[in-house]
């Protein structure tokens, strides 16, 4: 038994909450199915690709009167990419509905993530070996890991490892690349008869895993909520020194629904939104131009203080950076074929002329980081490039130069901070716990009916628990071609933040509020234990979309 803190003890006793659909049991269950589907664009290279998994219909289920025996099913588990609060919760209502089913089968945990599957690395779980882990954060269970699963050689690997153990069918639990990865792997299965299922579950506190039958990813309502108990921590500082100015990096790299919605919790003076910086098209001047007017503006307030939410991949949406980085990724792949040794000089010469006067602008600090390792799918790792550094030495020089003609006499003291690793291992909240553990719980009634290719979808998410409608939605059906590594591939769309829609435009209509009258919220710390009004409350954007679509309906 591990060492455990007295929260621990307490959460390991709580007791998931299930829609009432599942409630009943896996062997009393029903399904009805939608229209044929199809995938989000470039539908003739997607049904190409995918041609024995593509234009399935979305599943729904429901109680049924008859009760049905099962057969012993073996399954394996995977959790791919960066943790998300939650994840053992999945694992756990995976092995409750298998052995619910029938106590005869076996749930293996592959060992490290995907290069669990093909190099044989896995434990079988037991009830006393999941019962530690219930209601955790972090994926310690059996471990995570980023390996990409698309060659052949890798598929005919994890095909004679689930012949080994007798698996019939494997679940990842991953994001929108993890996801990709399962969509490749069901489509290889069926295609070489392997009588393997594959069912992805929707993992990603980025937020930005979601259409109409994912309303959210897991993971996504605890990390927000621990950041904006932090940035609410920093507001208070700040309302209190009334002497520094505060930029907070937040994690997520290509959508900014985590700082969008720690913003709306928290009510900062400036909030950045990644999406609305491309589609205005402004530059990397405009953008400090918007953040010193409203420093200047608060300074004349007698307020040299303040706090700016940046989400993590803002660098990638600016237009002149967005194009050099593109770029920049094409000509770093390209030396590494080659085996060149990287510098300043030689990255500038490969650069078209336009990226590389924008890269030879940039600070060494940043230009360092650009260079340095990429991430598995040969692209910048956003994470690294300190952008609030970035940002807080361009704001520096912009006010030294108003103050030099008499336009700004204020003063401007800066603290820079990055949010990521804080969110991602938490306890999962409330409801992370109740939806993963649903998640985990569908994923095995997906398999319980043969289907293949799909993703554990729970929705309706804004009604308490037992309204939730469960279901499964085709993978194929997220999917479009981008360029990776220099090639186009079939890859899950990532959703971005909706510049016309209700979550945003709540952050619009308050900015210049939030900008000069200090409105902060003090959210504090996740709440386990309490009244449901407490603890079971969702995030806001939830809370939006879904009044959003009660009213267009």
């Amino acid at each position: 038994m591990r060492n455990l803190s007295p929260l621990q003890e307490e959460r390991l006793k709580y007791q998931p909450k299930l829609p009432s659909s599942l409630a009943s049991g896996i062997s009393s269950l029903d399904y009805s199915e939608g229209s044929v589907t199809e995938s989000v664009a470039n539908q003739a290279e997607i049904k190409e690709l995918f041609a024995n998994t593509y234009g399935k219909p979305v599943v729904t289920f429901s109680a049924s009167n008859e009760s049905k025996s099962l057969e012993a099913r073996n399954v394996g588990v995977i959790l791919s990419g960066g943790q998300a609060p939650g994840g053992h919760n999945v694992i756990a209502g995976l092995y409750d509905a298998l052995k619910q089913s029938n106590s005869q089968g076996k749930l293996y945990g592959f060992l490290g993530g995907p290069s669990g599957i093909i190099e044989g690395k896995y434990v079988e779980f037991t009830d006393s070996f999941i019962d530690e882990y219930r209601n955790t954060g972090g994926f310690d269970i059996i471990g995570s890991g980023r390996t990409k699963l698309e060659t052949e050689e890798q598929f005919a690997k994890a095909l004679d490892v689930c012949k080994k153990l007798n698996i019939s069918a494997v679940v990842i639990i991953g994001g929108d690349d993890s996801n990709t990865n399962a969509a490749l792997l069901a489509e290889w299965f069926v295609k070489n008869n392997a009588g393997i299922q594959v069912i992805g579950c929707p993992k990603t506190i980025d937020g930005d895993l979601k259409n109409e039958q994912i309303e959210i990813s897991f993971g996504f309502d605890t990390a927000t909520k621990t950041y904006a108990e932090l940035i609410g921590n920093i507001e208070r500082d700040a309302n209190s020194a009334k002497k520094y100015w505060h930029f907070v990096k937040i994690m997520g790299r290509s959508a900014s629904h985590v700082a969008l919605e720690a913003a709306l919790q928290t009510q900062p003076n400036i909030t950045l939104i990644s999406e609305e910086v491309e589609t205005k098209s402004m530059s990397l001047s405009s953008v400090i131009d918007y953040m010193v007017d409203i420093i200047v503006r608060r300074s004349e307030m007698g307020k040299n203080f303040g706090i700016a939410v940046i989400p993590e991949g803002l660098i990638e949406f600016i237009p002149e950076m967005k194009s050099m980085i593109a770029n920049l990724n094409d000509v770093m792949a390209a030396l590494e074929k080659e085996g060149t040794s990287v510098s300043f000089d030689v990255v500038e010469s490969r650069l078209e002329p336009a990226n590389a006067k924008v890269y030879s602008s940039l600070p060494t600090l940043i230009k360092t980081q650009l260079l340095a390792d990429r991430d598995p799918h040969g692209n910048v790792q956003v994470s690294k490039i300190e952008t609030e550094k970035l940002l807080i030495e361009m704001i520096s020089s912009k006010l030294a130069e108003l103050k030099s003609a008499g336009k700004y006499t204020g003063k401007f003291n800066a603290q820079a901070h990055f949010f990521g690793y804080e969110g991602r291992c938490a306890f999962p909240s409330n409801f992370d716990a109740d939806y993963c553990y649903s998640l985990g719980y569908n994923a095995y009634a997906l398999i319980s009916f043969g289907l293949t290719g799909y993703l554990s979808s729970v929705r309706n998410l804004n009604e308490p628990a037992s309204k939730w409608v469960a279901g499964g939605v085709p993978l194929t059906m997220m999917m479009n071609m981008e360029r990776r590594h220099g090639e186009m591939k079939p890859v899950i769309k990532k959703a971005l933040v909706e510049l016309e829609g209700p979550v945003f435009r709540k952050l619009e209509q308050n900015r210049e509020d939030w900008a000069l009258n200090d409105k902060y919220l003090f959210s504090g710390a996740i709440q386990y234990f309490g009244p449901s009004s407490v603890c079971d409350i969702t995030t806001v954007t939830l809370k939006l979309e879904q009044e959003s679509k009660l009213v267009n309906a």
